[in-house]
């Protein structure tokens, strides 16, 4: 399946990684992002469907609200995800990953040392989740004209652990009218 003209695409959430290869109208792989220990044992253990019970389970998220937090617990479920999942070599892929509007410049480069030092991508594209939506819409809706006339919407992200509400105007995010309310699927859940 490793050929070198693949695109790895990645949607790198707080609760799902949803990823693929670019061409694909589907992710090929959905797997909670996160490692679990059952009471029963001592060894953290990789979730596959997101079925298993997790009720007393202690859980290891690598991010919060969005952000990468732990670089070293991403790097073991992406390490996981490209080889058992996949079935994947990165050093002979490019790699479409998204990313949530204003991250930090010191997350940024914790993603690119993952990226580029640990996994030895050929290529990254950072994409903003609210282009890519507006994108995919309007690529999809072109028969009615509706975005392509207007040229614009407005994008609500609701994720694991943040909400963003994005005006999008020529694929681009207004910046200064983007709101964010760290409150998302998570707490909606518990």
């Amino acid at each position: 399946m490793s050929t070198s003209t693949n695109v790895v695409v990645l949607d790198n959430g707080g609760g799902l990684i949803k990823a693929g290869i670019g061409g694909e109208r589907d992710p090929s792989a959905i797997v909670p992002n996160c490692l679990y220990r059952p009471p029963s044992s001592k060894k953290w253990l990789h979730l596959h469907s997101g079925d298993e019970d997790l009720t007393s389970a202690a859980v290891r998220r690598p991010m919060d609200r969005g952000y990468l937090i732990n670089p070293d617990l991403q790097r073991e479920i992406w390490s996981h995800l490209f080889s058992s999942v996949l079935h994947i070599n990165p050093s002979q892929s490019s790699l479409l990953l998204t990313e949530p509007l204003f991250t930090p410049p010191s997350i940024q480069r914790s993603v690119d040392e993952l990226v580029f030092e640990d996994f030895n991508f050929r290529a990254l594209y950072v994409a903003h989740s609210p282009s890519l939506v507006h994108l995919h819409e309007a690529s999809r809706n072109n028969a009615n004209g509706l975005l392509s006339k207007a040229q614009c919407s407005l994008v609500l992200d609701a994720g694991f652990s943040f909400t963003h509400a994005s005006p999008v105007f020529h694929n681009f995010a207004l910046n200064y009218a983007v709101k964010r309310i760290d409150l998302g699927g998570k707490a909606l859940t518990n």
